[in-house]
């Protein structure tokens, strides 16, 4: 009997194989570097745009101020980065990476796969940019235009971390209320309703 798996099936299977790899890949940046794939695009953001403000860094990953706000946070917390007034205007808050966060950003791996990078720099400017044109049709297609992403292979909703030997999610994406967040973040249950 001939193969009956349709066009579409094969996209979806794609589709599907293309977010699991994502998932695998930040699951490996949380064990093996203790970073989040938002924290790391963050970091590399800061370190970029040093001294930069919380929207700036918003703007730039394509994450709400609130969520990167609560990775500044975390981050803040292992003095990775460090939060001051800025000189011309006192209300607004600047963020610079400290030595340590240089030192972690110095060590930390690319946010894409290491095999991915390889592959993609053996192709030439022009596939690199027909992948690129096909990736933001698709993500057009999938009516996807308008939500918020980083720009880092990632399909969490969530910046999580590794606690007690768990997973805890600790920041949500715009489509969640604060009730939401906060059963999810107390362990009383993840978002969606799963436990």
């Amino acid at each position: 009997m001939p193969n009956s798996t349709t066009l579409q099936d094969q996209i979806l299977m794609a589709l599907r194989r293309i977010t699991r790899a994502i998932d695998l890949r930040s699951r490996t940046l949380l064990q093996d570097y203790g970073l989040t794939a938002p924290q790391l695009a963050t970091l590399n953001t800061i370190s970029r745009l040093q001294p930069v403000t919380v929207g700036d860094i918003a703007r730039e990953i394509h994450l709400g101020k609130a969520t990167v706000t609560g990775i500044l946070n975390r981050l803040e917390k292992r003095r990775l980065v460090q939060r001051m007034r800025g000189d011309r205007d006192r209300r607004s808050v600047v963020v610079n990476l400290t030595p340590e966060g240089e030192q972690t950003l110095s060590s930390a791996p690319s946010l894409l796969q290491d095999e991915f990078q390889q592959e993609l720099d053996k192709l030439k400017e022009w596939e690199r940019t027909q992948i690129l044109a096909t990736l933001q049709r698709i993500a057009h297609m999938m009516d996807a235009s308008g939500i918020t992403a980083a720009p880092m292979l990632t399909s969490e909703l969530a910046d999580a971390t590794v606690s007690q030997g768990a997973l805890h999610v600790e920041e949500f994406g715009s489509s969640l209320n604060a009730e939401e967040a906060s059963r999810a973040e107390e362990g009383n249950g993840s978002p969606n309703g799963d436990a």
